[in-house]
């Protein structure tokens, strides 16, 4: 759900939904999309009339291009009813082509799991999407298709190599990789697999989503071909009776995984409503994984426009978090600026209004709900990054309430904007593209990470747990602590940590909104990404395949005789 606009009092048609919006756009060849970044035609490769990927003979050509200013799109703790982060994406990628700057947005690929569940899409809504948004909310042009049967590839030859003798002694009880698909579907998480006369080693298995696999990450951190297979070399899926670490490369699959993978790594080309460029690659969960489009892409779109508008996944303390001490870390990015994206009616939830009474004016509960905001605006301050706070209005927002967000919000030097893009496209941005502009030309930002490689694994755990979640300390039993330790003295002391938590809330338990303070974050589990080169640190109930919701999206879906999609919104 997304916001729109006020407007009189008068009675108004029923506003067109999403997919009537994009239907209804005047959509450009991708031809010339590609112009207006200055993009020849033969550097593309076209999935069809509307979407292309980059070559990469032609990114590494652009290496010795200087950087434009790159902008990060996050947003506050997310509330049941949206924010609306990537909407803003685009309005504000919008506003700034409108006002002659050249511009390209870098976004995520939507996840066909989430998509037929619970959001029913996600290539943002209203009068600010990506577009064609029924083929990118779909198969697009097959990279997460790539990415599962990589995955998958693997998994099959691990266990075709017990089968046939198990010379690296593999044992069947460690093995870490489970299977993938791009489906929420609670029923695979456990599972047993090889049961049968014939048919491999019985073991117990299971099924992530395919977005949650370590190859998405890899794919969204490499930086070219040769990178990509050496960190599939990398990836450690077992370990053998003695406890030795199995990799990818142990069981020579990283060379075939490659070449399912080659195209999936040149960066697709796309469009908003408004004929923006907008990159459109890789989608790695936020909670499981790093939450950012591909380095490929954003790096590409660096050195093709002046301005560069990126999103991060979940809110700030997920997204924004692995976004600067990962994906830049590891990528060399410097962000000029920071967007957070914030609802009156959810930081009102914040405040302790219940999901029912959003509608109905409450300054008290948005000025406690602020608290929330507040402290996601320092964490972005405590990175060096300049934030401002965009205000994303619905019909049912008073002005006393926005009033009352810029008030609190200006205690802290931190300008509030408020924005109407899902209403009014472009348009309803363009004070946003003016202020992120003033942010990003003015040199104040001083980016640098959390805490530098050099230190420990548990205390780069625990300094991320106090300084961003506002967490007393960290937990973990024995086993966990030994874990850490060994990983160390394997050689990962130096990676940075991907810490797995619930998105809904700063400490571990969801029902806990607002900003809560002096909670203890439990490490219940140390997974290694060898691969996409970081720890992820499991804390508390997280998971790694969705289930479908009571009355899922799927339900409402369809196609009509001459083609057209209904239900996708």
């Amino acid at each position: 759900m997304n916001a729109t606009t006020n407007t009189a009092t008068a009675p108004r048609p029923e506003p067109a939904s999403d997919i009537e919006i994009a239907r209804a756009a005047a959509i450009k060849p991708i031809a010339d999309i590609g112009e207006t970044l200055g993009v020849p035609w033969k550097a593309m490769v076209p999935y069809g009339h509307t979407k292309a990927k980059i070559d990469l003979d032609y990114i590494r050509s652009l290496a010795d291009r200087p950087d434009g200013k790159l902008i990060l799109v996050t947003g506050l703790t997310p509330t049941p009813p949206g924010e609306g982060k990537t909407t803003t994406s685009v309005g504000l990628s919008d506003a700034l082509s409108a006002a002659g700057r050249n511009v390209a947005a870098c976004l995520r690929e939507p996840s066909l799991g989430p998509c037929f569940g619970m959001k029913g899409g996600a290539a943002g809504g209203g009068h600010a999407q990506v577009i064609p948004m029924e083929d990118i909310n779909l198969h697009f042009t097959g990279d997460i298709h790539a990415i599962g049967m990589a995955h998958n590839l693997l998994a099959a030859m691990i266990d075709n190599h017990m089968n046939w003798g198990n010379k690296l002694g593999i044992d069947p009880r460690r093995v870490s990789w489970r299977r993938v698909i791009d489906m929420n579907e609670r029923a695979l998480r456990e599972i047993v697999a090889g049961l049968g006369a014939g048919n491999g080693m019985p073991r117990e298995d299971g099924f992530d989503i395919t977005v949650a696999s370590e190859i998405m990450a890899i794919l969204c951190l490499a930086t070219d071909l040769e990178d990509l297979q050496a960190r599939l070399a990398r990836i450690v899926v077992a370990e053998t009776m003695d406890r030795q670490p199995v990799t990818a490369a142990d069981l020579e699959a990283d060379g075939a995984m490659a070449v399912l993978l080659k195209d999936a790594l040149m960066p697709n080309l796309v469009q908003t409503l408004e004929n923006t460029p907008a990159f459109v690659h890789g989608g790695p969960f936020a909670n499981i994984a790093h939450g950012c489009n591909s380095v490929m892409a954003t790096r590409t779109a660096l050195k093709l426009a002046d301005y560069v508008v990126t999103e991060a996944g979940f809110g700030a303390d997920l997204g924004a978090e692995k976004f600067f001490d990962i994906k830049c870390r590891k990528a060399g990015l410097k962000p000029a600026a920071a967007v957070i994206v914030a609802t009156a009616r959810a930081l009102k939830m914040h405040g302790g209004v219940g999901l029912d009474d959003l509608k109905s004016e409450n300054v008290t509960a948005v000025r406690d709900g602020c608290e929330n905001l507040l402290r996601h605006v320092r964490n972005i301050k405590a990175f060096g990054v300049p934030p401002v706070v965009a205000v994303n209005r619905f019909d049912t927002d008073t002005d006393a309430e926005l009033a009352a967000i810029r008030e609190v919000v200006a205690e802290e030097g931190v300008e509030t904007v408020i924005c109407t893009h899902f209403a009014d496209g472009g348009a309803g941005a363009a004070e946003l593209a003016d202020t992120v502009t003033a942010l990003a030309d003015g040199g104040e930002s001083d980016f640098k990470p959390l805490y530098p490689d050099e230190m420990p694994l548990w205390d780069k755990i625990r300094t991320v747990a106090q300084r961003i979640y506002a967490a007393e300390d960290i937990t973990a039993d024995k086993q966990i602590r030994n874990r850490i330790k060994a990983l160390e003295k394997a050689g990962y002391a130096d990676v940075p940590v991907c810490i797995a938590k619930t998105q809904y809330s700063f400490s571990t338990d969801a029902s806990r909104r607002g900003a809560p303070t002096g909670h203890t974050i439990p490490i219940r589990e140390v997974r290694l990404s060898a691969g996409a080169g970081f720890i992820v640190v499991v804390c508390g109930e997280i998971m790694t395949m969705p289930g479908l919701p009571r009355r899922p999206a799927a339900a409402d879906m369809g196609v009509h005789a001459n083609g057209d999609i209904h239900g996708l919104f």
